[in-house]
């Protein structure tokens, strides 16, 4: 049976990052399976890999892209360095997006991205006002991830979060995580735990293949064959703790042949670039976020993959990092908390190390343990592609998926 799904993310291509990639990816599989797909976003704007000339000056734009339709709707940009504007932007988003459902095509069943939580209020409004069931996708455990941070410290402000985050996670049809200790976190949150499924975020097998680490990315660069390379790629924000990096390149300094390469772009990355000049680590290199077309260049130049979580983060995340790494054949080095679920994946696949957060020292040590044995790095990487092609692929994902909207939209009463 055909079903009418909707779609709803703050994030969607040309905006980058894993967000953005995630629905495109689950949405165009969707549709190529037949069934009609409506995207609910917002106009680009998330380190876009192309300009919105082409949506200055308008409030709607409806397009056609891989068999998606997507609906955008201007939101205001404001600066997301500063936690009461990025609030005010996540709401003025949910509302512009619920604006813009109200009119959409009636679906059968709607999924929703989260974080921004507030798109969670779009979807029950759908919900009460056309009679959408949503299943909401829980990507971050926000509040919790913040207060970890230390970004929202307000008593009142807290009860609040953590009030819309009961709120929407009981009026969801179902809720979907990627890992078994965020399916306990929204268990306690009073979700029934026959509402929550776990279905693992996946990564495209076919786009991301391994690829020879003497390429036109470590050319550009003057990099040498015997350079030993140590990426970072992704958002440059608060949770990734990229001082740790910096502090493991001053450590190693001296290792002629050891270089750094932190990719990507946040509200972080200026002041760490900041102190990489102040210490001179000559041996740490930043580049912008790259399109997601030349992003598996950046690993297959990589002969060590790095992810990394500030020490204070103990909601059980998993970086989507991770998984491109596997699925380019390279060796992971984390360093996270050994309890979450990020290091039970890395364990349970062979995919790599995890350190302390936050323990530079472990962190050098470590980038010079793989440097030492290349060769047993190298079958780290091909154990992690076979473990990502088995269980982490695109089409077992979808299948989960289809299955899972398909029941929600059949069920009575919703």
């Amino acid at each position: 049976m055909t079903l009418d799904l909707l779609l709803v993310t703050a994030y969607f291509p040309p905006d980058n990052g894993s967000a953005s990639h995630l629905f495109a990816e689950l949405g165009t599989a969707l549709a190529g399976r037949g069934h009609r797909v409506t995207v609910l976003t917002g106009f680009p704007g998330y380190y876009a890999d192309e300009g919105g000339e082409r949506y200055r000056g308008r409030l709607r734009v409806c397009e056609r892209t891989d068999g998606i339709t997507v609906i955008r709707t201007a939101t205001p940009r404001l600066p997301q360095n500063i936690p009461l504007l990025r609030a005010v932007w996540q709401f003025s988003e949910a509302a512009a997006l619920l604006s813009a459902g109200v009119t959409a095509p009636k679906a059968s069943a709607a999924l929703v991205y989260s974080p921004p939580l507030p798109l969670g209020l779009t979807g029950w409004a759908l919900h009460r006002l056309r009679g959408v069931p949503f299943v909401l996708n829980v990507q971050d455990l926000f509040p919790q991830s913040v207060i970890d941070l230390g970004l929202l410290t307000g008593r009142r402000a807290i009860r609040l979060a953590e009030g819309m985050e009961r709120f929407v996670y009981r009026r969801a049809a179902h809720l979907t995580v990627h890992s078994e200790g965020n399916r306990d976190h929204v268990i306690g949150k009073g979700v029934p735990p026959t509402r929550v499924t776990v279905i693992p975020n996946w990564v495209d097998t076919d786009a991301i293949r391994p690829g020879s680490r003497i390429n036109d990315l470590r050319a550009g660069l003057g990099l040498r064959p015997e350079h030993f390379v140590v990426s970072f790629a992704g958002v440059i924000g608060y949770s990734q703790d990229l001082d740790t990096v910096l502090d493991c390149a001053q450590r190693l300094r001296a290792e002629r042949d050891v270089v750094f390469l932190i990719v990507g772009d946040g509200v972080e990355k200026a002041r760490l670039e900041e102190k990489a000049r102040a210490l001179r680590l000559d041996n740490a290199r930043f580049l912008p976020m790259q399109p997601k077309a030349r992003y598996p260049l950046v690993l297959d130049a990589s002969d060590v993959c790095l992810a990394t979580l500030h020490a204070s983060v103990r909601t059980p995340v998993v970086p989507s990092k991770i998984l491109s790494i596997m699925a380019a054949a390279r060796p992971v080095l984390a360093a996270l908390h050994r309890d979450g679920d990020a290091a039970r994946l890395i364990e349970e696949s062979g995919a790599g190390l995890c350190v302390p957060p936050g323990d530079a020292e472990a962190l050098a040590a470590a980038v010079l343990k793989f440097r030492a044995d290349r060769q047993w790095a190298e079958a780290l990487g091909r154990q992690a592609r076979r473990f990502a092609v088995a269980e982490l692929s695109l089409s077992r994902a979808v299948d989960r998926y289809e299955g899972l909207l398909r029941g929600v939209a059949n069920t009575p009463g919703r």
